[in-house]
């Protein structure tokens, strides 16, 4: 649809392959309400990209903190399943003791997966809060 590329720091280039789209590029990325206001020139479309102010920055914090405890939703969702596994395979005559092994190795491995996820939630804070 296009080549997109970055002139300097804070200018992104979007060049439509089909000079005739130019206006859809620009009208979409007006309307997708991440606040830049691109121009066109005729030939491409310019999007400066404005420095990060304080509030910009803790909306992206809270984005980030929504995407890690999304993730670790899903890790705990992955858990659930596992856990109806062994359940499953219990009922099905498998060693109780097994089954609680097992159980316990499914829950230091989420745990280890949640702690990934809340280390990189923080690494992710710090870069975005530094100026």
């Amino acid at each position: 649809l296009a080549s997109v590329s970055v002139s300097d720091g804070s200018t992104v280039v979007v060049q439509p392959f089909d000079k005739g789209s130019l206006q859809d590029v620009e009208k979409a990325i007006r309307e997708s309400d991440l606040g830049f206001e691109p121009t066109n020139d005729g030939n491409v479309v310019r999007i400066n990209i404005p420095q990060l102010t304080a509030e910009r920055r803790k909306e992206m914090v809270k984005v980030a903190a929504k995407f890690g405890e999304e993730s670790k939703v899903a890790v705990r969702n992955i858990r659930r399943d596992a856990k109806k596994q062994v359940d499953k395979c219990e009922k099905d005559g498998v060693s109780e003791d097994l089954c609680k092994d097992k159980e316990a190795d499914l829950q230091k491995i989420t745990d280890g997966y949640v702690k990934k996820i809340e280390t990189a939630i923080k690494d992710k804070e710090k870069e975005i809060t530094q100026v």
